[in-house]
């Protein structure tokens, strides 16, 4: 047996991170749509603007939307539809998740304050021992730093 809690707020986690050298930016947003996708672009961009930096996303419509002005230092690779395997990103968000469930917050500020917590204990080791892709460093021109 295990707490319930029926939902009707929601946060939502923007992220990404390197599986080459364990760099990572998150940021929690109160919606999933193109307009804060945008501002989570243009921040990240502003991450190092010099370096070039390569997102892969899924298929979701934000992710594509024609009203999106991707940062000059950002590229979004899409990758196939229906293969979550294929991002980085999702065995760090498997992670989280394991980390609150069955858990109860007794309202968002106390689960936002959860999941910064979260968010800043992950360490670059730890980011790069969950994200590491064999098919990442199968070509040297993904980690030619």
């Amino acid at each position: 047996m295990c707490p319930f809690q029926q939902v009707f707020k929601s946060t939502y986690l923007y992220g990404v991170f390197s599986p080459i050298n364990g760099e990572h930016f998150m940021l929690e947003l109160p919606y999933c749509d193109t307009e804060l996708f945008q501002l989570f672009l243009d921040e990240f961009s502003k991450q190092k603007p010099k370096e070039l930096k390569l997102i892969v996303a899924d298929n979701a419509a934000f992710h594509k939307a024609k009203k999106l002005k991707i940062p000059e230092n950002i590229i979004l690779i899409f990758q196939p539809p229906y293969s979550p395997e294929l991002n980085p990103a999702e065995k760090i968000w498997a992670k989280f998740k394991r980390t609150f469930s069955n858990k109860l917050f007794s309202d968002l500020d106390s689960l936002s304050e959860f999941i910064c917590n979260l968010a800043v204990s992950l360490t670059r080791k730890e980011v790069i021992s969950i994200s590491n892709f064999d098919y990442i460093f199968a070509n040297t021109y993904w980690t030619n730093i």
